[in-house]
């Protein structure tokens, strides 16, 4: 058995695999393919894991989460491109996502006058980005409520 990490600063690969009690070789052996040298480089963060490690990471652990965390925070397309899913409980995610379909209800009017010519105009700007910020919202509860359905699916399954 490995010795326990005193680190006071873990990043997220250590703390889930800490919180499965995994030491990195009884990972690495879960993984197949990943070493344990190689789990520490990225726990103690000397290197960057590559998309499929995260993967694997993620499956092993249990936590699907890190996949969106390797994207929004790791990846240079995904730091561009992907928004940060918090965890949250699963009421707070309905309630969350209803609140934004319910603004952005008494905004699609305003959308179809936006897009009704094919082009938004300058004057259509400021309310077209504000139609977006919503969708974005809407993304990103979407992704939570997945992220929310993994981690409940994995408890399932342990139990």
């Amino acid at each position: 058995m490995g010795r326990k990490s005193i680190k006071e600063n873990k990043n997220i690969y250590q703390e889930y695999r800490e919180e499965c009690e995994f030491t990195r070789e009884k990972a690495s052996e879960l993984m197949g393919f990943v070493s344990a040298d190689r789990i520490e480089k990225i726990e103690n963060e000397k290197s960057i894991p590559h998309p499929d490690e995260v993967l694997a990471m993620a499956k092993c652990y249990g936590h699907h989460e890190l996949c969106n965390y390797f994207c929004s925070h790791e990846c240079p397309i995904g730091q561009e491109y992907v928004l940060e899913v918090s965890i949250k409980d699963f009421s707070h995610i309905v309630l969350e996502m209803l609140a934004t379909l319910n603004s952005l209800n008494k905004d699609k009017d305003r959308l179809i006058e936006i897009s009704a010519d094919g082009q938004v105009t300058e004057d259509e700007y400021e309310d077209f980005f504000a139609i977006q910020e919503k969708l974005n919202q809407i993304s990103l509860t979407a992704d939570s409520m997945q992220v929310w359905v993994q981690n409940t699916l994995k408890g399932l399954k342990k139990g």
